[in-house]
């Protein structure tokens, strides 16, 4: 099996690593060429032509920051011709827009596979990602082998494309609403002068519990939020997203729209290229 990563960014890298670990032959292509390079190690061919890194693909990944990166991608003279015939696994989070979009330029003669993931760079490094899937049938078998080799679980939602970024617009909402949240708990606990870890020690097992809380209220604690699991900026992208996605589904949800604002501030701030847990030091500091 062939596989090219259009992307080796956070999550693209790990993925390209662990997809030529579990025995599959792997390109990439990154447009920051720099960033791919790292991959020569693990066995990857790293190309400086995203054209040249699909040919002889089996299944074409793209892995990008957002809906423009794709569609630049996309656009780029000649890759919507290398598609043709092959499967595209489009796994980054894009929204609904654009993923329609997506499926139009796909049309009949690409296999077009919907498959966001669920995780940040911990999970994408250990293989341990969630992968939300929906496509043509012919190409589930072909994806699994792939899907298996950079995560732990699969759910293969539908038949077409679709379902699976709506899945993840609606999981998005609940982890930057529960961020949100831990950040102003921890601060509140903060300004009434309690300690913040005895409030994480005090809800460590129970039915108040996560393993999401635990980690990112250490992180806010300590401060810490570099390297990024998840940047906030990206954090932000995709609460504007689910909120679009609401929107357009006849809901006006009070809090998603209030982290969205949230984040948009921590970023202008200039906490973007940190962990999403830095919103808690945007409203701290603010």
């Amino acid at each position: 099996m062939r596989v090219t990563f259009l992307g080796t960014g956070i999550m693209g890298l790990p993925m390209a690593r662990n997809a030529a670990g579990g025995g599959i032959e792997v390109r990439a292509w990154n447009r920051t060429p720099e960033k791919a390079e790292p991959l020569r190690q693990n066995g990857v061919e790293v190309l400086a032509d995203p054209v040249e890194a699909i040919d002889d693909a089996d299944v074409v990944v793209t892995m990008l920051t957002d809906a423009g990166a794709v569609r630049a991608v996309v656009e780029t003279s000649g890759v919507l011709d290398a598609l043709r015939g092959r499967i595209w696994a489009q796994m980054s989070t894009i929204g609904i827009a654009a993923t329609e979009e997506m499926v139009r330029r796909a049309a009949a003669e690409v296999a077009y596979v919907d498959a966001p993931v669920l995780g940040t760079r911990q999970p994408a490094e250990a293989g341990e990602l969630t992968i939300l899937a929906a496509g043509p049938p012919e190409a589930k078998e072909r994806c699994g082998e792939l899907f298996d080799a950079v995560g732990s679980r699969t759910h293969w939602l539908a038949d077409e494309p679709g379902p699976a970024t709506r899945m993840k617009l609606a999981l998005n909402t609940w982890v930057v609403e529960l961020v949100e949240a831990l950040a102003e708990t921890l601060a509140l606990a903060e300004r009434l002068e309690v300690d913040p870890a005895q409030l994480l020690e005090v809800i460590r097992g129970g039915a108040m519990d996560s393993g999401y809380a635990q980690t990112k209220g250490k992180a806010m604690i300590e401060r810490s939020f570099e390297p990024p699991s998840f940047p906030l900026r990206l954090a932000a992208k995709d609460a504007a997203l689910a909120l679009e996605a609401a929107e357009q589904a006849g809901l006006s949800p009070p809090m998603l729209a209030a982290v969205r604002e949230q984040f948009e501030r921590a970023v202008a701030a200039g906490y973007g290229d940190g962990d999403l847990a830095a919103t808690f030091a945007a409203l701290v500091e603010r």
